[in-house]
């Protein structure tokens, strides 16, 4: 969401069925291909282990992703779905905001099926198949996560038809993508964006940049984030539980309104009202050749 996905309205590409999905044609990769999912896999599990919540490392376990090239969608789906419901359905890249919603509502995951070249090796633009299946599918075998991420997809096809996507997209970044989790006192990353990034793996919980606060709905969804850097800004949950609660309990159409008529909060605001865990230096945005 944000950055994953277009405006509605665009059609497919010609190799594309009209719901966006195309063939993974998973025989088509080469070894190369294969080995850069090796590699990347093999950095993160090395790195993430003390980092990561548990219930990611659990999923991987789960699911058997593993060091042994790029997943088969059929045969990921066939797991996945025997815990969650839900499956993953390639497409061929950013897709629009009402398709990406109505997969999630219907328990549908959407994943590029390209890999990144060794360029690309920690940044990339466009989610490829390591950061939406690595990054994002490990917590789909968990229950309560994936009740999340489908209770999204329904507030996300809801917002379509009240002009507020915007503010819905804030919620899908800091958490799906750079959320983190407080466990045991300690804080944890979650979000894919991260734990698919080395650096970022690293920066979210090391660093004295970025600030990291504890979550509330209205004061995220007021808050802009970065796309071309590190996060300035991360926000804390305090369990999942917590997160689908807020989600399910929650009418949305007010808030819409009220933040409608309300100030956007920049990336590294720090507010009265914040539940402070780290009051950022900011030195890494502020560096020179931050922009």
């Amino acid at each position: 969401m944000g950055e994953q996905t277009k405006n509605s309205g665009s059609a497919p590409p010609g190799h594309a069925a009209a719901d966006w999905t195309v063939p993974q044609n998973w025989s088509g990769y080469t070894a190369d291909q294969h080995a850069m999912w090796d590699r990347l896999y093999a950095q993160q599990v090395k790195l993430l282990p003390s980092r990561v919540t548990p219930k990611f490392m659990q999923g991987l376990e789960t699911l058997r992703l593993s060091e042994s090239g790029i997943p088969d969608f059929d045969e990921l789906s066939e797991r996945l779905h025997k815990l969650t419901g839900w499956s993953v359905v390639a497409v061929p890249g950013l897709v629009p905001d009402d398709v990406f919603f109505e997969h999630m509502a219907n328990r549908r995951f959407v994943a590029g099926n390209f890999i990144r070249t060794p360029e690309q090796m920690d940044y990339l633009q466009e989610p490829d198949v390591f950061h939406d299946v690595f990054g994002h599918v490990p917590l789909l075998a968990n229950p309560v996560f994936a009740d999340y991420m489908q209770a999204y997809g329904e507030g996300g096809l809801r917002a379509v038809g009240e002009n507020a996507i915007h503010h819905l997209a804030r919620l899908y970044w800091y958490t799906v993508e750079f959320g983190l989790i407080r466990e045991d006192d300690d804080l944890k990353l979650y979000g894919a964006g991260i734990v698919s990034s080395r650096s970022e793996s690293v920066f979210a919980l090391d660093d004295p940049s970025p600030n990291r606060i504890g979550f509330d709905l209205r004061r995220l969804m007021r808050t802009n984030y970065r796309i071309d850097d590190y996060q300035q800004t991360y926000f804390v949950i305090d369990s999942f539980e917590d997160l689908l609660k807020q989600t399910l309990d929650t009418d949305f159409a007010p808030i819409y309104a009220e933040l409608a008529d309300g100030p956007d909060y920049q990336p590294a605001d720090i507010l009265p009202t914040d539940r402070v865990f780290t009051h950022g230096t900011q030195a890494w945005a502020k560096r020179g050749d931050a922009f």
